[in-house]
């Protein structure tokens, strides 16, 4: 079986820090790479695998402004569509652009949704419904008019990720900065618990961290750690009382929330999207509506296991449970 992965060139493959869709396709190579599949990644110049490398930009486009986004998307999807003969399957992490080609080759073509950041996207999508393959990463992302072949939740490697049984006194942030993910709501939650709050990711709206969360980052009670890499990551994750996570938007699903479980780390998060497939309530974190509610389950942290959280995660969403998954759905998909 030889299977082509076109991965997102928004950032590296995998991501250096920030990059979701990038670090999904990056772990979901290896591991099949790992079990002795034939796989060419479609990526940056730049990305690091042990598959083959296939690529047409030099570099991601989010790191160098010298770089055209969309001359680079079509250099880059369509670098993959003029080969699509050489491969038995397509996996694409890329979004709707690529379905645009999938009438014109022969190689079936499958999309991992990875979310929808318009309504409007979805023509799209309707338009190749019945001619190519969707997957959805949660239950909850599912538009009621498209056909899935599957729901495979994204996978963590939890080596990565140190279980930490006696964490220290702080609450996390870890995420955009961005109102979507509830930045100033983790502040108020944080401050009307009277715990401090540590805070980390890459900030997306700029206009909302200086007027919305830098003005309360004070170095005692408030920190800001910036955009941080996977070493960081897993010592913040892990040192946390609780991962909050106040959304304000349906998430399709929540990498950090899955990563601070397998830290032993219990999240607070808003009930809304796919947080109820992943956080078991008062098992392995609650799930709450206000940031009063959230500030009231902070106080009632010491009922959650930690050890219960690490094996929601690796029962859930390792890893392997994300290959076994797609391999499943590739074997589906060639058998037709």
């Amino acid at each position: 079986m030889k299977v082509a992965i076109l991965s997102s060139i928004a950032w590296r493959t995998p991501p250096r820090m920030y990059g979701p869709w990038e670090q999904v396709a990056s772990l979901l190579t290896e591991s099949l790479v790992a079990k002795g599949v034939n796989v060419t990644l479609f990526a940056t110049a730049d990305s690091v695998t042990n598959a083959t490398l296939d690529a047409k930009v030099q570099s991601p486009y989010a790191e160098d402004s010298s770089i055209d986004p969309k001359v680079a998307e079509c250099l880059h999807i369509s670098n993959l569509m003029e080969k699509a003969d050489q491969f038995d399957l397509i996996h694409n992490h890329f979004d709707f652009l690529p379905l645009t080609y999938s009438r014109l080759i022969k190689t079936p073509l499958l999309t991992t949704v990875h979310g929808f950041s318009s309504t409007r996207i979805l023509d799209v999508y309707r338009k190749y419904n019945t001619h190519t393959s969707y997957v959805s990463i949660s239950d909850a992302d599912r538009a009621p008019d498209l056909n899935y072949i599957a729901t495979v939740y994204n996978g963590i490697d939890g080596q990565e990720f140190t279980f930490v049984p006696d964490p220290d006194k702080y609450l996390l942030f870890f995420g955009r900065i961005h109102p979507d993910k509830g930045t100033s709501e983790a502040i108020q939650i944080a401050k009307k618990a009277g715990m401090k709050l540590k805070m980390a990711g890459l900030i997306q709206d700029k206009a909302y961290f200086r007027q919305e969360v830098e003005p309360y980052i004070d170095g005692q009670d408030v920190y800001y750690y910036g955009n941080v890499g996977p070493l960081e990551r897993n010592q913040l994750l892990g040192g946390a009382s609780a991962l909050l996570h106040p959304i304000r938007f349906e998430e399709p699903f929540g990498l950090s929330v899955v990563e601070a479980m397998f830290c032993g780390t219990p999240v607070i998060a808003f009930k809304r999207g796919s947080m109820p497939e992943l956080i078991i309530d008062q098992k392995t974190g609650f799930l709450v509506d206000t940031v009063d509610e959230a500030a009231q389950a902070v106080s009632q942290l010491s009922r959650i296991e930690r050890a219960a959280c690490r094996r929601r995660a690796e029962s859930r969403f390792s890893k392997d449970h994300m290959v076994e998954g797609y391999l499943a759905v590739y074997e589906q998909l060639l058998s037709r």
